[in-house]
């Protein structure tokens, strides 16, 4: 394999030191060196402007220039200033190797009385002109960024109106597609035949009734270059007129909105991906409340039974002796009832009982009863035959289930009413779902609140099955929440 060469130029007024150095260059079985010789600073000068090394070795010591003279001369040569220079400094030199970096040179190399420098010479050259190519590279990148971003505009578009794709004009910045403004031009088909299939009807539609019509154009779809990557633009474009209002045509702007496009899907993918985590914890949390409600029943509900029957027993022995009972007995016997109530009502929060066994149009009749009984409320459920007839299924039913204990919850906390409504329907390929109170109405700055939490809740619970789910308020008049979740195909809908 040929190996690449390496052009240096010795700056070195020691002839011993060069011939070193060729020796140490010459040694190097790695590289092609390819060694230039000059013996004093202006003749060093002179052949990095005309022969343009890949690299220049500097001796700090010149009978004619100093190394920092050599290098503000080669920084002032237009051909020359470009080529890294390498200073070669003396041991007790560090002063003056700093000194050097800061005006230019790439690199240093101490040039000891050994000469043990000369060993490490190829490897210093070659780890400089590797640095240097990365600093080009780097310049190049920053360039074409510089001049993408200074130049980045819209296409812009001149079109007739007529009914074709017939264009007076198109900029240059067309070559962002790969064409030119003659190809372009040249060709009225070219504009739709790039258009995505997907798009492509109706954004011609939506151009030709612009056209036709003399409106202004608002329209975004995705357009082939001619290497088949795909873009996405926003097409605008106003009828211009004359002084007499006669349209003359239509100038408009293509601006591509890629970047745009891509967030936007990614933040739905994002988004999406939310849904299924919060889908996902809201199974796990259920699964947690209907796990603690069983232990709290099966542990806590038999230990308080189990003090209550006990307190029974030692009332009944007292009285078959014929001793009055312990009246703290009877206390602790009526506070242990109290305790099985409470533990009984903790666990029908956590997850009734009623839904898993009898299901959700049970589940939802009985908690409309309870919240009535608890809040003093005038409830009523309504749920039509066609609707009590499907099966949601424990995901969708436990999500209709928390929706309604949230919204009822809600309404006797905050709507101040005496009468709430349910009702349950089935419609076209939807349930629907209506919870109607006779309150004070919620406030639209409740609606829009986003650390409502329990709103917020509701509607990612319904956005995780295609549901839709609004609520209006009226001040003085109540709430309305809405509930319209469309069916699974696999109930026959």
């Amino acid at each position: 394999m040929s190996k690449h060469p390496i052009r240096v130029l010795i700056v070195e007024d020691d002839v011993v030191d060069r011939i070193a150095c060729r020796r140490a260059f010459a040694a190097d079985s790695e590289h092609d060196f390819i060694l230039l010789d000059s013996e004093s600073g202006q003749q060093g000068l002179a052949l990095a402007h005309s022969e343009r090394p890949d690299c220049i070795l500097l001796d700090y010591h010149l009978p004619d220039l100093t190394g920092l003279e050599f290098l503000a001369r080669i920084g002032a040569d237009p051909v020359a200033t470009a080529i890294p220079v390498m200073m070669l400094t003396g041991a007790d030199s560090a002063a003056v190797a700093a000194e050097s970096m800061r005006r230019g040179a790439r690199d240093y190399l101490v040039k000891d009385v050994d000469g043990h420098y000369l060993r490490f010479l190829p490897q210093a050259i070659d780890r400089m002109l590797r640095e240097q190519r990365l600093l080009d590279d780097k310049r190049q990148v920053e360039a074409k960024f510089r001049t993408l971003v200074e130049q980045i505009q819209a296409i812009t578009y001149i079109a007739e109106l007529d009914e074709g794709e017939t264009m007076r004009y198109i900029s240059p910045q067309i070559q962002t597609l790969g064409y030119s403004p003659a190809e372009w031009l040249a060709a009225p088909g070219l504009h739709a035949g790039r258009m995505h299939p997907d798009e492509r009807l109706a954004a011609l539609q939506a151009i030709v009734a612009s056209r036709r019509a003399g409106t202004a154009l608002r329209l975004e779809y995705r357009l082939y270059a001619r290497d088949g990557a795909e873009h996405w633009f926003r097409d605008e474009a106003e009828v211009v007129r004359d002084d007499a209002g006669v349209p003359l045509f239509m100038q408009g702007i293509l601006v591509d909105i890629t970047p745009n496009k891509l967030a936007e899907q990614a933040l739905l993918q994002s988004q999406h991906e939310l849904r299924r985590l919060a889908a996902h914890q809201e199974s796990i949390k259920e699964g947690e409340r209907k796990r603690i409600a069983q232990e709290i029943h099966d542990e806590l509900g038999g230990l308080l039974t189990g003090i209550k029957a006990y307190i029974s027993v030692a009332i009944e022995r007292a009285e078959a002796a014929g001793r009055p009972a312990e009246p703290l007995l009877a206390d602790a016997a009526g506070l242990a009832q109290d305790a099985i109530g409470t533990v009984r009502r903790v666990i029908t929060d956590l997850r009734p009982s009623v839904l898993d066994q009898l299901g959700v149009w049970a589940a939802l009749e009985w908690y409309v009863e309870q919240v009535s009984q608890r809040a003093g409320l005038h409830c009523s459920c309504h749920i039509d035959a066609a609707a009590a007839a499907l099966e949601l299924g424990p995901e969708r039913s436990t999500m209709l289930f928390r929706i309604v204990q949230e919204a009822l919850t809600n309404v006797v906390r905050h709507a101040e009413a005496s009468e709430v409504s349910l009702s349950v329907r089935r419609v076209a390929g939807a349930l629907e779902v209506v919870i109607d109170d006779d309150g004070k109405g919620i406030e639209t700055e409740r609606l829009l609140n986003r650390e409502s939490w329990g709103i917020l809740g509701m509607h990612e619970r319904s956005r995780h099955f295609d549901g839709e789910l609004n609520i209006h308020g009226k001040a003085g008049q109540g709430t309305t929440l809405q509930l319209r979740l469309p069916l699974e195909e696999d109930n026959g809908s």
